[in-house]
């Protein structure tokens, strides 16, 4: 449109023009403008659930820690503070929501060996199979066993497994399971 003819026609239409362009303009900004104002509501909402869930999680675990549990990424653990049976400390450890603890890792296998005791682990030999089997029915498959171990020492049926803590290697041996050891309770978090 050229403003250049006075027209009283062609004035009104230029005009209307001219505002019609900037009205576009605004409109589009003003429409960024909700969606920027959207996007930092929903981060600002997220960051408060953030917080619920990390403050709700500490609370969770506190709890645990205060009947003795530690954490270990994803799991408590307990150890016993009496020794008894792998069956008594098994019983213990149902009672308590857990079972005996099943090592999946080097990592968790170096975490359960800084007690500095010999514990009961979940591991134990299935009579109609022979086999080693952990709690959850899982077959053993990545193992810690001392040299020369399992070996039912002197023909004596050594059918759960201790975790030697007091060795340097942290080895696992089999025993008699009426023996009387401390054991590890493990109990996984569910998020």
């Amino acid at each position: 449109c050229s403003c250049t003819l006075l027209s009283a026609a062609n004035s009104q239409n230029c005009a209307k023009s001219y505002l019609h362009v900037p009205m576009r303009l605004y409109k589009s900004i003003q429409s960024k403008t909700k969606f920027y104002r959207l996007v930092a509501v929903s981060f600002g909402l997220l960051c408060i659930l953030q917080v619920v869930l990390n403050i709700s999680l500490r609370i969770h675990l506190y709890h645990y820690v205060q009947q003795g549990w530690m954490y270990f990424p994803t799991t408590l653990y307990y150890v016993s503070s009496s020794k008894n049976s792998w069956f008594a400390g098994r019983k213990d450890c149902q009672q308590r929501g857990a079972d005996l603890v099943i090592i999946n890792s080097k990592e968790e296998q170096n975490f359960t060996g800084q007690f500095h005791t010999n514990t009961w682990i979940g591991l134990s030999m299935s009579q109609n199979e022979k086999t080693w089997k952990w709690v959850d029915g899982t077959p053993l498959i990545h193992s810690y066993w001392k040299p020369g171990e399992p070996n039912n020492y002197n023909g004596i049926n050594e059918d759960c497994v201790e975790l030697q803590s007091r060795s340097l290697k942290k080895h696992w041996n089999d025993l008699f399971c009426g023996h009387s050891l401390f054991w590890i309770c493990e109990k996984k978090i569910i998020f």
